[in-house]
């Protein structure tokens, strides 16, 4: 099952050149999406007023080395790795993170590079597909059901859905839907394998088309933040922002706190 490819086995009942159609589809879903995410939601307009009022703030000059240096070390560090997380948060988010960009990356490679039944397919790509896939749902599942929510501290069970949800869960239903769909092609039993491969590609469209719902822009913003985040640093413009009124100040190791109040 994990060495053949599911794809060159579905051409032989559709033209590959449909499931070619259907991956563009997704990735024009994918780009309107996100374009429709930013006119409405002004993401990226927030962005680059932020940029520029920290650039007028800003009490250092960075070279254009330290800048390099910079992005180098955030690509890394807190998009590469995920640093800003920490213990099983951080393991799930990359076992999902990575498992995602081998399972898609591997999908559009097998699809329009050996899709049609006369093609030979290496091995290590249906296998990397599978992998990519366990990695998702291995990383997403563990998210859910155990790292999603505190259920003693906020009070929240798992089935607790809204609509930021849509993403993860769309992903990672995709990715099980896949797996299930490949066990019972490579199975041939008949009626099942269809079944699992109309909500495999019901998944992707909820996936894909459902990203001005869901958070699935943020894959592209977080980079561009991060990264000005630290460029903030470097040049100290977000050493001149307001502390909030509304909170106290730090002062050495501890925070000014109200004496204890008896009833």
């Amino acid at each position: 099952m994990i060495t053949i490819n599911p794809f060159s086995v579905l051409s032989e009942f559709i033209p590959s050149i449909a499931i070619q159609t259907f991956v563009v589809v997704m990735i024009v879903l994918v780009i309107a999406g996100t374009v429709i995410d930013m006119i409405h939601k002004k993401n990226v307009k927030y962005f680059f007023e932020n940029a520029k009022k920290a650039k007028k703030q800003a009490t250092r000059t960075v070279s254009a080395g330290k800048k390099a240096s910079i992005l180098i070390k955030t690509v890394a560090s807190d998009i590469l790795t995920t640093s800003e997380l920490a213990g099983k948060r951080r393991l799930a988010h990359l076992l999902g993170m990575y498992g995602t960009i081998i399972f898609w990356v591997t999908s559009v490679i097998m699809i329009f590079c050996y899709s049609t039944s006369k093609s030979l397919t290496p091995s290590i790509l249906p296998l990397l597909w599978h992998l990519g896939a366990i990695m998702t749902c291995l990383g997403g599942y563990w998210f859910w059901f155990f790292l999603r929510v505190d259920v003693v501290a906020e009070g929240n069970p798992w089935y607790r859905v809204v609509r930021a949800d849509l993403f993860v869960l769309s992903l990672v239903v995709t990715a099980t839907f896949g797996l299930v769909w490949s066990y019972l092609q490579v199975s041939s039993i008949s009626g099942w394998d269809t079944l699992f491969l109309i909500l495999f590609g019901l998944s992707n469209l909820v996936l894909f088309g459902g990203i001005y719902w869901s958070k699935f822009a943020h894959m592209f913003y977080k980079p561009g933040a991060a990264i000005q985040k630290r460029l903030a640093e470097a040049d100290g413009s977000n050493e001149n922002l307001p502390y909030p009124t509304d909170k106290p100040k730090q002062f050495g190791l501890g925070i000014k706190r109200e004496a204890p109040k008896h009833y």
